[in-house]
């Protein structure tokens, strides 16, 4: 409630105790002056007696005030009772001297808060009555005229009064409406306040989850580049020094020692690509199919075996995230086939299928059981299922066939996903 609302219930309140006693007072000046109008002392004596009367009711009424404070302006039994004695002082004053009708419309000010429901229209037909009396001359008519003079400004005062009334109920009813809707918002607002603090919670839930299950994917990816990098480096290189160290001729050692050193700038510079964003330095400067090609051809000639490449369909510059996880597989596949399988010939097949990329690794090593393969190798290596994980990161699929004696071959199927230059 506003401050201004409270300032005109304040008025009104005070409307309400004093408005009758100035009525009143009113009403008993215009009658004195008006004497003439009552016969004798009889009616004197009477009116005298009725207005002591008032007097005490409404110092009763309002002396009770503080204990209806409680239960605000509502109607009640004995704001009913009120209202019909007050009502029947007011119609013997004016039955004396038609200037107590001032007094009688008291009735107008106070119905709607001293008498309930329906019964409240009774109340005013009844004050309308005393007032249009009056205001035909007093009663006691003595013509046919003041009879419809009496009919007519009974009809105007309660019409009135009821249009007055009708317009008050209806603006406590919006009132009450109001007061109903502002809890119904206030309860809500408080279920919705909670609703968010819920969800504020939940969210920095998901958010610290989101960012340690993004940690841990990051580690797994970082291992699985450096396994793929400096480990396959440190591999390659170990290899070509023991060739180095059983061989007696000094030129055949200088071309394997070479090859290590070249070997070991190309991991630097992988380990230093894989710190700044991971990405292989095959693709720094070529496409996919060309990074494939050279990677075939540097692994043939580190282990002298045999190795072909071949692109099939139209090629397409891929998403970088795609080249590089295809790459990977690749090197992966090439290092198990030297490393494990001892492959002398292999075979790389890139396929551009539609909307999808076919990496495909064939080689005619020892082969092994599927089934039996381990999730790490005695080496600490990620193998096959590395490799499934790249794919799998990507919304590809990874697909292993071998057998003991019959070589290995391993496809990598992924949706093509162009590069978004």
């Amino acid at each position: 409630m506003t401050a201004a609302d409270t300032e005109n219930d304040r008025r009104m309140e005070q409307l309400h105790i004093w408005g009758p006693y100035g009525l009143l007072g009113v009403s008993v000046v215009l009658a004195a002056v008006s004497a003439e109008l009552i016969d004798g002392p009889v009616e004197w004596q009477a009116a005298g007696a009725l207005v002591g009367a008032a007097l005490a009711l409404q110092a009763w009424w309002h002396g009770t005030r503080s204990r209806r404070a409680d239960r605000g302006r509502t109607p009640s039994r004995a704001g009913t009772a009120y209202y019909i004695v007050r009502w029947a002082i007011a119609f013997l004053l004016t039955w004396i001297n038609p200037f107590f009708a001032f007094y009688a419309a008291t009735g107008y000010m106070d119905a709607d808060e001293l008498i309930p429901g329906m019964w409240r229209r009774l109340g005013l037909f009844a004050s309308a009555v005393t007032v249009a009396a009056a205001q035909a001359g007093g009663l006691l008519f003595e013509s046919g005229v003041q009879w419809a003079a009496f009919a007519a400004l009974l009809v105007v005062n309660f019409g009135l009064q009821a249009l007055v009334a009708h317009a008050t109920e209806q603006e406590e009813q919006r009132s009450r409406d109001r007061a109903v809707t502002i809890t119904e918002l206030e309860r809500t607002n408080t279920a919705l306040q909670q609703a968010l603090d819920e969800n504020a919670a939940l969210h920095a839930q998901l958010l610290h989850q989101a960012r340690e299950a993004g940690v841990a994917d990051e580690r797994r990816r970082l291992a699985a580049e450096i396994h793929d990098t400096i480990a396959q480096g440190l591999t390659g290189i170990i290899a070509q020094l023991q060739v180095v160290t059983n061989t007696p001729d000094r030129t055949q050692a200088r071309e394997h020692i070479d090859r290590a050193m070249k070997l070991a700038r190309h991991s630097l510079g992988e380990a230093r690509r894989s710190v700044q964003n991971l990405a292989p330095v095959a693709l720094e400067n070529d496409g996919l199919p060309e990074a494939l090609k050279k990677t075939v051809a540097d692994w043939a000639e580190r282990t002298d075996a045999r190795a072909e490449f071949t692109v099939t369909g139209p090629a397409e510059h891929l998403h970088a995230e795609l080249s590089a996880t295809l790459l990977r597989i690749a090197q992966e596949a090439l290092s198990n086939a030297s490393r494990h399988a001892r492959a002398s010939r292999v075979g790389v097949t890139l396929t551009f299928l539609g909307d999808e990329v076919i990496l495909d690794i064939r080689d005619d090593g020892e082969g092994f059981d599927p089934l039996a393969v381990r999730e790490r190798t005695r080496s600490g290596g990620f193998g096959l299922d590395g490799m499934r994980a790249r794919a799998e990161r990507i919304a590809g699929a990874l697909t292993v066939e071998s057998e003991p004696g019959q070589g290995t071959a391993v496809s990598a199927r992924v949706p093509l996903v162009r590069h978004d230059n």
